[in-house]
């Protein structure tokens, strides 16, 4: 099991823009080409931060997934692009983590 833990800066003021994008849009297209979304969360002291975590069974499925996304049209000609134009994508930070046999994220 591999996790990704992904920390976007959001452009001021658009939070809640890009959390809406995200749920109508991101979340839903990504799912249906079978990405494992396991939570998406605000920042309480950082009014512009934004975390989800994406899940994979192993290398191999990131790889497939992630190119299935980013090489589909939809994403390529509109979702891509509009979700970005959201982001301050210098300032993204993904994490790629292994769960420890702890209790899980909840």
């Amino acid at each position: 099991m591999l996790h990704e833990i992904r920390r976007h800066q959001v452009r001021p003021g658009r939070r809640a823009e890009w959390v809406r994008s995200l749920q109508e849009v991101v979340m839903p297209f990504q799912a249906s080409l079978g990405m494992d979304v396991t939570a998406s969360l605000v920042l309480v002291e950082e009014e512009d931060d934004y975390v989800w975590i994406r899940r994979f069974e192993d290398e191999a499925r990131s790889e497939s997934l992630h190119a299935a996304v980013r090489d589909h049209g939809r994403w390529r000609n509109g979702t891509g692009p509009a979700v970005h134009d959201l982001l301050v994508p210098e300032e993204s930070v993904i994490t790629r983590v292994v769960p420890t046999p702890a209790p899980p994220l909840r």
